[in-house]
């Protein structure tokens, strides 16, 4: 598969701070679909040169990894954003670059710049990324879009209930731009609780019912219950695939299934659902 490939279909991010280099073959090994090396929010600002080389010195190693490799830059707002773009070009075999707090295409088009060629994930954190969402989702080299509720509850002052319903307009706008700018399903955000399976599993469930098709995870032991709630059940292989024969059967004509009527629109459901096996 493609390092593009990989990127595309990706269905759990891990976050492995950069600075932490003893901790990349973990990452590397979890089984994640797609490993962040992050310089942003988990590594302190003395730390952040430090984090940058440490990516530099392992790279003969990272660009090997079986998952796509993305490092999450700083802001390119920042001072610190701006170093990176510098001090991490020209990585060979580097899957994506993460773009936090992200406002403008304006950004997007200066990592485009720095970084030709490589595709960039944008994370919706704040009201003025959520009010510029379409002309982020059509930057050049945008990828996937990236929830990230958490910075975006901070940064407006909203305070969710358990089932996060009141970001439910954060997450349907994604969805929308996503489609209309033909982008690769977008990216939920993380589940702080760690050990909690459950919750786990009902904030990735909650994810797939917006259309989304990746989480981002901050520990190795989130990457299978996120891989087990985006695949789809037996019995939801088996109505997908016997959709996709009776419409073969009728050739293209709208037939019946098990009582209901089967046309393009349930075809395309059956085939995107199909699309999610392993």
């Amino acid at each position: 598969m493609s390092t593009a490939s990989k990127l595309v279909s990706a269905r759990s991010f891990l976050f492995v701070p950069a600075n932490r280099p003893e901790r990349f073959a973990k990452a590397l090994d979890s089984g994640a679909d797609a490993v962040i090396l992050d310089l942003e929010d988990s590594v302190p600002l003395v730390a952040k040169a430090q984090a940058r080389a440490a990516i530099r010195q392992s790279w003969p190693q990272l660009q090997q990894a079986a998952c796509a490799v993305v490092i999450r830059i700083n802001s390119p707002d920042t001072e610190w954003g701006q170093q990176d773009l510098v001090d991490l070009h020209g990585l060979p075999g580097l899957a994506g670059l993460m773009v936090p707090k992200c406002e403008s295409a304006q950004s997007l088009r200066d990592v485009a710049q720095a970084f030709a060629g490589i595709p960039s994930l944008p994370i919706i954190e704040s009201a003025a990324g959520y009010l510029s969402l379409g002309e982020i989702a059509q930057a050049p080299q945008v990828c996937r879009l990236v929830v990230g509720h958490i910075d975006f509850l901070a940064d407006t002052g909203m305070v969710c209930s358990p089932d996060q319903r009141e970001l439910d307009g954060l997450r349907f706008e994604v969805a929308m731009h996503t489609r209309r700018s033909n982008l690769a399903p977008a990216v939920d955000g993380v589940t702080v609780s760690v050990d909690d399976e459950l919750l786990i599993r009902a904030d990735t469930e909650r994810a797939l019912r917006f259309g989304f098709g990746a989480k981002l995870c901050i520990h190795p032991k989130q990457v299978p219950v996120v891989h087990q709630t985006f695949a789809p059940t037996p019995s939801q292989i088996d109505w997908a695939q016997r959709v996709l024969a009776a419409m073969a059967a009728s050739q293209g004509s709208a037939v019946q299934l098990d009582g209901k009527m089967v046309d393009l629109p349930v075809v395309l459901q059956a085939q995107r659902l199909l699309a999610r096996v392993r």
